[in-house]
């Protein structure tokens, strides 16, 4: 597991398939990071759920760019 969570490969690929979609007529998470942007009326449980599930990628995409950034270099 921790294999897969740390490949970048595997995780821009979940951010392109599972972070964006559907695609038509406009990314599904997108829709939603709008819908909260204009103060989440009548969001209910299920449209959470879809915010995280659809944004969790996303959120592995930035630690994995987080950990990168941050890791020490050698010499």
């Amino acid at each position: 597991m921790g294999d897969l969570i740390n490949n970048w490969k595997m995780v821009l690929l979940l951010c392109l398939t599972l972070g964006l979609a559907p695609f038509f007529p406009e990314p599904h998470i997108w829709g939603k990071i709008k819908w909260i942007m204009g103060g989440a009326v009548n969001m209910k449980l299920m449209d959470w759920f879809d915010v995280v599930l659809h944004g969790f990628p996303f959120v592995l995409l930035l630690r994995l760019i987080i950990l990168k950034i941050g890791k020490p270099r050698s010499l």
